[in-house]
């Protein structure tokens, strides 16, 4: 099992990132690649087609106890957690996102804005599942702008509060237990965090239809009418966007690794299916220009490995700027624009189907390209950093 663990990644790791890990860190994502290999990709291309949630997997993906494996406790690395995100996103990236939202957004909603006491209290059961939870900042009308933007208000009334708005995009809020929400509070303007009940009086959810990307993700529409939530459900650490930056700069770096791992899942695809696609009398693969376009696609894909990698080792030294994970972040989505697109030329018109895999790589990237950050506004994040000067509208 290990030597096997040893070459989990030999077809797309050529510069051998992988030889940073542990050997108990291989050993748990070997168990997890047999249970994608087994549980897993033989039920996305249907559900994705369907855009159902394959709610079979929920089982083995949980019972792998990923968040706090035996081998390596509660306190994981980064990078074990990075190639954790790469390993499920090179099966599918909406079966990466549904456990993204559990294992990073909603977990460090709780882990960094909570209090110490609210994480002790909640954090083995988001780490078992028994507590399902999702973060909800991005509204109907105000994404990149929600720092200055954001409608959904928070009222203290008594020894609760009362929260009205809504949210929108919020993957897996139907499921969930508990929802962290981010508001303004009316009283002194700045933005606090809350942690609502799915099913309290007031909250409403809406599955998003027609999407073309993450379609088995269970995009959600909240809307919160007069929701009251008690005092004790406050984030007590999350008292202005500054600390909720705080929690946005972790995501964006698992985004980075999700990117990277729709580009591996691409990458192997148009590698499987041009070795065995015939034309002229022989393989395609044997041809200049195919061969061209797998090389640009190992390049794009080996560079954007590096660059996750090296994010990760910085939060693992102590920590990253908004800048470094802005950089990587949208660096690493272009990449993977340009890295499935070419997967998709290189399997022809069979590209659009869903049989050789690529065609959900292909229209999952756009959804990467745009979430947690747009492309634009990374850009103009790292272009502060360089020149010192904010090119942001006031």
């Amino acid at each position: 099992m290990l030597e096997t663990t040893r070459r989990l990644y030999e077809a797309i790791d050529p510069y051998g990132y992988e030889s940073l890990l542990s050997d108990p860190e291989r050993a748990v994502l070997g168990r997890l690649r047999e249970v994608l290999e087994r549980d897993v990709r033989p039920l996305v291309n249907d559900h994705w087609d369907r855009a159902e949630f394959p709610h079979a997997i929920r089982g083995p993906l949980e019972a792998l106890d990923l968040m706090a494996p035996p081998e390596l406790g509660v306190e994981t690395s980064a990078l074990y957690r990075g190639f954790r995100m790469l390993e499920l996103a090179r099966t599918d990236v909406s079966v990466a996102v549904f456990y993204g939202a559990q294992a990073t957004l909603f977990r460090n909603s709780v882990l960094l804005g909570g209090s110490p006491a609210q994480a002790a209290e909640l954090d083995e059961g988001v780490r078992s599942w028994a507590i399902k939870g999702v973060f909800a900042l991005t509204e109907p009308d105000h994404g990149s702008d929600v720092a200055r933007g954001l409608a959904t208000t928070a009222r203290r009334d008594g020894d609760g509060w009362v929260i009205s708005g809504a949210k929108r995009w919020i993957g897996g809020a139907e499921y969930a237990d508990l929802i962290t929400v981010v508001a303004r509070d009316e009283a002194d303007g700045e933005v606090k965090a809350f942690l609502v009940d799915r099913h309290a009086p007031g909250v409403t959810v809406e599955q998003i239809p027609r999407k073309m990307a993450l379609r088995i993700v269970n995009n959600g529409h909240i809307t919160l009418d007069r929701v009251r939530v008690p005092e004790a459900r406050r984030l007590q650490r999350v008292n202005s966007f500054r600390d909720v930056n705080r929690l946005l700069r972790s995501m964006r770096a698992d985004v980075s690794w999700l990117a990277t791992g729709a580009q591996a899942g691409a990458y192997e695809a148009a590698v499987r299916y041009t070795l065995a696609r015939e034309q002229f009398g022989r393989p395609i693969a044997g041809y200049q220009l195919v061969q061209d376009k797998l090389a640009t696609m190992l390049g794009n894909l080996t560079a954007s490995l590096g660059m996750a990698v090296r994010l990760s080792q910085l939060e693992d030294g102590g920590g990253y700027s908004d800048a470094d994970a802005a950089l990587a972040k949208g660096w690493i989505a272009r990449r993977t624009r340009e890295t499935v697109a070419l997967a998709r030329e290189v399997c022809g018109g069979n590209g659009i189907t869903l049989d050789t895999d690529v065609a959900r790589f292909f229209a999952d990237a756009e959804a990467i390209y745009t979430f947690e950050g747009t492309n634009e506004i990374n850009q103009l994040v790292v272009g502060r950093a360089i020149t010192g000067l904010s090119a942001f509208v006031r």
